[in-house]
């Protein structure tokens, strides 16, 4: 005769192990423990309490106007935000933005200002002296709307990177006042 010998399962089918009950209730404890006790501080309670008091100064207004101007309130100063383009660095010698730095230089424009109008025609054309746009069939490097406007800086104004650029700062100094004006506008309207 076979005889046959079934053994027991160390826990029946159904009821659950006490070991995961155990970890899990030691779990949510530590998760409450740690939530709960910043939140029970004494501290906190009378902030609270200090927040929540009628007549408690519990914001601050202000207004700011103006164009590219900083506002300085206490321990920060606030600047112009979307106007900062990232750094340029120095260009290559004899490259249109080599060209663009001296023009712009010349005009009393900083660093922040030059970093500013490499992101805004590099955005536009590249620095491509040649570049069209299809759709509106603005021109060159500050993407001029027509193109032959540019013929006010020179007759070369077609082929001659300097000649695009001279007319494009002048274009941003008088409808702007400066690249990093024209490059907030660039940011916001999607064109300049």
């Amino acid at each position: 005769m076979l005889k046959v010998w079934f053994r027991r399962p160390a826990h029946r089918a159904g009821r659950p192990s006490v070991k995961p009950t155990v970890l899990s209730v030691l779990a949510m404890a530590s998760v409450v423990g740690f939530v709960a006790v910043p939140l029970a501080g004494p501290s906190s309670t009378m902030a609270a309490a200090a927040w929540l008091a009628p007549g408690a100064n519990t914001s601050i207004n202000f207004l700011a106007t103006g164009q590219g101007s900083g506002l300085a309130r206490e321990e920060f100063t606030v600047v112009g935000g979307y106007l900062m383009a990232p750094a340029a660095g120095r260009p290559d010698p004899g490259t249109a933005q080599a060209i663009a730095l001296n023009l712009a230089s010349a005009r009393g424009w900083d660093d922040d200002e030059f970093n500013c109008l490499v992101a805004l025609w590099s955005k536009e054309s590249g620095w491509n002296h040649f570049a069209m746009n299809p759709s509106s069939g603005a021109y060159g490097i500050p993407q001029a709307l027509p193109g032959d406007k540019m013929a006010s800086a020179g007759a070369d104004w077609a082929t001659n990177p300097e000649t695009q650029i001279v007319w494009g700062l002048g274009y941003i100094a008088a409808r702007y006042g400066s690249p990093c004006m024209a490059w907030g506008h660039s940011r916001q309207k999607n064109w300049y």
